[in-house]
């Protein structure tokens, strides 16, 4: 194994690297090619679906700094400076942002782009990072130059090739379960916002029309006709009703960090860090753990699995599903559903409310939803045959996302220990193998 320069590579027409456009709001204002900013550069995922897009007449001016598939892309600026994601077969092209860097190979047969994703995330480029970041009092920034004079140590091209076939084949089904319950996300999502919010079943009912993709079980839930209320028409036999309501509304607290006993206990601790990737909903694991003294000590409640939380100040309007008991800081409002209503309702009831939530809060000096902010919604509230029939088809979907994100979570842990020992050779690509067989 040799160590080589980036700018060796450079040099020598292997390696390519390059940073992002700097564009004016004017020209984000088309249905063109995607603007990938760095707050939508995950840890290993990329966002653009909802980005915004350059007008189409700047094609030909954005030529160099446009996406291809195996670029590996790592953040340059912030307190997120090094986070790195690849860009897959299948993702739209897009424009790279100033605030981000992509390398790309340019001669797989010496550097396998697969190799180079992973090593992105190994030890010794992490430890490099951190020798830049530690030599300035300014804000971390990972320069072009800076990156030129990284070092990285190259085994043979069969060995990088066999690396990222392993690494590959772990990401390719942490993605799929990523794709699989963004899918599943929207599914309940669609067929909430169709049964509470358009009522779709109702107004094809009142016109005489067949709910064509509904059994005749549960078409019978629904009634034929509208009835006004504060909301303006609702189904007949529906009501009015608050957050209150459908659940019970709790606060979160945190231990006094200055006592050591109360923190890295067993029961996570959620806090806005922790809110689930879009499409994931469930948090299983969070950054910081408590002591049951901790909890015992301090404002903080255990949450029961199945509990909302929504994040409230600040960054507000997050949502997570607890999947497993934990507690939560006082940034956050837990939802624990009521007897009568499920978990799948009272999460959907507050995704299809965030956006009337962040419009309430917005203004104030820190933006914060406050309990009187909650407790002010207004919702429209089925019977309670319909909220049963959405639980039992939506349920089923939430247990396979929540089922997906704890393999994702064990395939990641796997990942994250094979990595290292990998690419420093302590560790055989064959006995790699053999551990995934035994552990995926």
């Amino acid at each position: 194994m040799k160590t080589v320069r980036f700018q060796s590579l450079i040099d020598e027409g292997v390696l390519q690297i390059g940073d992002g456009y700097r564009a004016k709001m004017e020209e984000l204002t088309g249905t063109g090619y995607p603007f990938l900013r760095g707050d939508c550069l995950l840890d290993r995922d990329i966002r653009v679906d909802e980005s915004e897009r350059f007008h189409e007449s700047l094609a030909p001016k954005l030529a160099a700094k446009l996406s291809r598939a195996g670029d590996t892309v790592v953040t340059t600026k912030g307190n997120s400076t090094g986070r790195s994601a690849y860009v897959r077969d299948g993702l739209p092209t897009f424009v790279y942002s100033p605030h981000l860097s992509f390398w790309r190979s340019r001669d797989h047969t010496r550097l396998h782009p697969g190799f180079l994703r992973e090593w992105a995330h190994s030890p010794e480029f992490i430890g490099q990072l951190n020798g830049m970041k530690d030599s300035t009092d300014m804000a971390p920034y990972l320069s072009l130059t800076d990156q030129r004079r990284l070092e990285i140590s190259l085994p043979s091209p069969d060995q990088q090739r066999a690396i990222a076939h392993v690494f590959g084949t772990l990401d390719d089904k942490i993605e799929l379960n990523r794709r699989l319950n963004r899918t599943l996300e929207e599914l309940a999502t669609a067929l909430f916002r169709s049964w509470f919010v358009d009522f779709d079943p109702v107004v094809a009912k009142a016109a005489g029309r067949k709910t064509s993709h509904l059994s005749p079980q549960i078409s019978a839930l629904f009634p034929t006709t509208f009835q006004d209320s504060l909301l303006g028409p609702i189904p007949h036999g529906w009501r009015v009703g608050g957050v209150s309501e459908i659940s019970t509304i709790t606060g979160g607290g945190t231990p006094k960090t200055s006592v050591t006993e109360y923190w890295h206990g067993e029961i996570p601790w959620f806090s806005v860090v922790d809110t689930p990737a879009p499409g994931q909903m469930f948090v299983l694991e969070t950054e910081k753990t408590i002591t049951q003294r901790g909890l015992d000590e301090s404002s903080a409640q255990l949450l029961p699995e199945g509990t909302c939380i929504i994040t409230a100040r600040g960054t507000v309007g997050n949502l997570a599903l607890v999947g497993r008991p934990m507690a939560m800081n006082q940034s956050c409002y837990a939802l624990i559903p009521k007897t009568a209503f499920s978990a799948p309702f009272v999460f959907f009831t507050m995704k299809n409310a965030v956006e009337e939530l962040q419009r309430m809060a917005h203004g104030s000096v820190f933006d914060t939803i406050t309990r009187t902010t909650l407790e002010s919604l207004s919702l429209s509230i089925g019977t309670p045959e319909i909220l049963s029939a959405f639980g039992e088809i939506v349920s089923p979907w939430l247990a396979q996302i929540k089922h997906n994100v704890r393999e994702s979570g064990t395939l990641t842990a796997l990942r994250d220990t094979l990595l290292p020992k990998l690419l420093s050779g302590e560790l055989r690509v064959t006995q790699a193998r053999k551990l995934m067989e035994v552990n995926a």
